[in-house]
This record gives structure tokens, sequence and C-alpha cells, in this order.
């Protein structure tokens, strides 16, 4: 067999080469959605976000036969790291199932992040947590939802050959709003919420710049406890409030008040994926239409929730514990009235029972697991 050639690029000059090695090595692959080339170039071009700013990284390409078989990216955040000591990254990894290339990509990710000082690491993350996140290890049987990773089958047993060992699970579930919720939701839903509390959508239109700011803050504190948690900084909120508001429908949006203070709150998003997944990562020349037209005209049978989230303080009584289940009451039926057949709760931390009670609660079993590696540097 012919050998795996790994070469270091500069994503300044080869940005385009390295987008487009995951279109050749999985273009065959059951299930997987092209990205949209002119999102995954606005979001990954050098200097365009406060990740590419502030983080150290190196990429490669993988080639065999003169062909691309794979590619990695290996990054320093210095966020990360003062969360993490000795921790670097590993990402944007795509590859074929051929013998040799796992190994090959992240030898060389390894030999830089030793070069950088790490004494472990963990991955994939692209580039992020905040970002798709970890392999896809089981459910390969349905397409994946928007901003989540799909990739073959042999990819996580490539890299534990390579020696890298499980550290995390992050867990999808889905549920068809067309059915009736459970009993045992239902009867937690007929207890009342206690007086001060309610349940409003969110304000769009001149006030959504400050309802996305609300929402990292819950976010932020929600969230700061969970393992490998990275908050957003003010840079990033004003690029996620930009980045979403495409997709922010009137709704689908949901906060939970105390006396008037947003304590709570959940995103669902309409599932682009279901849009794109036969524009081959183009818009030009027919693309547009093609999207719009599936976005606002005949609109999408699936969404996903992202984000949801419940101040610590409230989270530790009782109706704080019974916020979600009033969330997703109000937003069922928005989903219904836009015939969303199927609802994704992703993702969900395996250590995190309560998140993981409610959503096999409305859900049932996780139909989805994507795995989070780790590996020493020697």
């Amino acid at each position: 067999m012919n050998a795996v050639t790994v070469t270091a690029i500069d994503p300044s000059r080869d940005l385009d080469t390295f987008l487009s090695v995951p279109v050749q090595v999985y273009h065959s692959l059951p299930y997987w959605v092209p990205p949209l080339r002119m999102e995954r170039r606005a979001a990954l071009t050098p200097g365009a976000t406060p990740y590419l700013r502030r983080a150290r990284m190196q990429w490669w390409i993988a080639t065999q036969a003169g062909r691309p078989v794979g590619r990695i990216s290996a990054q320093v955040d210095p966020v990360a790291l003062a969360r993490d000591p000795g921790i670097g990254h590993l990402g944007l990894l795509a590859a074929t199932d051929r013998p040799g290339v796992v190994p090959a990509l992240t030898g060389a990710a390894e030999e830089w992040l030793r070069g950088q000082g790490m004494s472990r690491v963990r991955g994939p993350l692209d580039l992020s947590l905040n970002q798709e996140s970890g392999v896809l290890v089981d459910g390969f049987d349905t397409p994946p939802m928007l901003m989540m990773p799909h990739n073959p089958p042999a990819l996580g047993p490539a890299l534990e050959q390579a020696g890298y060992g499980k550290v995390m699970d992050l867990l999808a579930y889905r549920a068809d709003p067309r059915r009736p919720i459970p009993e045992a939701v239902r009867r937690l839903l007929e207890r009342p919420l206690p007086p001060g509390l309610k349940v409003r959508p969110a304000r769009l239109g001149p006030a959504y710049d400050s309802e996305v700011r609300l929402m990292v803050d819950i976010f932020n504190d929600a969230w700061s406890g969970n393992w490998g948690f990275i908050p957003f900084d003010a840079e990033e909120v004003a690029l996620l409030g930009r980045e979403l508001r495409p997709l922010i429908e009137k709704r689908l949006v949901w906060f939970a008040e105390a006396k008037g203070h947003a304590v709570a709150f959940l995103v669902c998003l309409p599932n682009l994926n279901e849009a794109i997944v036969d524009l081959n990562g183009r818009l030009w020349p027919f693309g547009w239409a093609k999207l719009l037209w599936r976005l606002k005209g005949r609109g999408l049978r699936t969404a996903r929730v992202p984000l949801m989230g419940v101040r610590k303080a409230m989270s530790m009584t009782l109706a704080g514990s019974m916020l979600p289940f009033h969330l997703i009451a109000a937003l069922w039926p928005e989903l219904l009235a836009r015939k969303v057949q199927e609802v994704e709760l992703s993702w969900v931390l395996e250590t995190n029972k309560p998140m993981r009670a409610l959503a096999e609660m409305l859900c049932g079993p996780p139909c989805k697991t994507y795995r989070l590696y780790e590996k020493a540097l020697a």
C-alpha cells in the first residue's frame, strides 16, 4: 500500500483545500450532510472569530497516492488551558477508514502539542466544546441534526487503536411532538408554577441583541460547573447572535422569569441540515432559492434544541427543577403548528443526571452517542 503523507498547511493560503477534504472522503457516507462552504469559510478564516484570534493552532492534510484521505487540527486555547492545565485539543477531524490514516494524522497533532508543552490531548473539538464535538459512535442510521457531527463507524475504533480512551460521552435524544406527552411528564406539568414564576417567548426585533446577552448570561451561570465548560465572552456573544439570527424563529426561544428576572431559557432551531442535504455545500447558482423555499415556504420537519439552562440558584429549588418541563411544554405547540415531526435535544453530558432524566422521560433512550477521547502525551 502507498504510504500516508501528512502535510502541515497554512489556512490563510490553503483554507479551501482543507475545507474540501471532508467532501472528498465522506461523499459516499450514508446520511452525511455536506456543510455549507460559505459558512465553513466564514467560521475558519484565520482571525475571523474570537477563538481563532486567541488560540494557537496547526492544521494538516493527509494524502495517499496523491489523493486527500484525511485532515486534522491541533489547538491550544488559553481559556480552556486555565481550566484544564496541560490539555491541548485536536479537532476538525475527517478521515477515511484506510489503515494508517488516523494514526498518521493524530501522530502529527500529538507531536505539535508536545512542542507546545501539553501533557494530554483531548478531542475531537471543532474547535471548542461550544461547537461540534466528539466522534459519533452510536446512531449511524439517521442523518445528523444542525451543528452535530457525522462520521464513519470506523473512526472511533481507529482512535482507540491509536491509543485514545474515552473521557466523556455526549448524548442526543429525539422526540416526536405529535405524540402525546408521556404520562409522567403530563402529571408534572399539571402542577402549577409558584406565584412569581412565568414562561414567556423571546422578544425579537429591537430587543434581539439584549435577549441573546440574557440567554448567554444564564448559560454561563447554569453550565459553569459542567465538565469541560468554556464560558462565552462578550465578543463571542455578539458573534453568536449574528450567527443564530437567520435561524431564530418567533416563539421557538423561551425564557422563564422569577419576579420579572430571567432564570431559565430554551432555544430551538430549525434543522438546517434538512434544507441543505442535497446542495453539496454550495448556494450558487440555485442553492439560495432551494434553501429559502425549504426554510420559509415548505418549512422543515425536523428541529434541534441545542441550548437550555437554569440559573444555579434556581436549579437547586423544586420550582427550578420544574422549569425545563414548562419550557418544553411551551415549545411543543409551536412545533406542532409548524408541522415539525422530530425534535432533537442535544447534546447532554452522560454525567448530567438531571438533564438525562428529563430527556429520557420525554424521549426515551438516547438516539445517538458522541464520544470525546483523551490520550497522555509521553
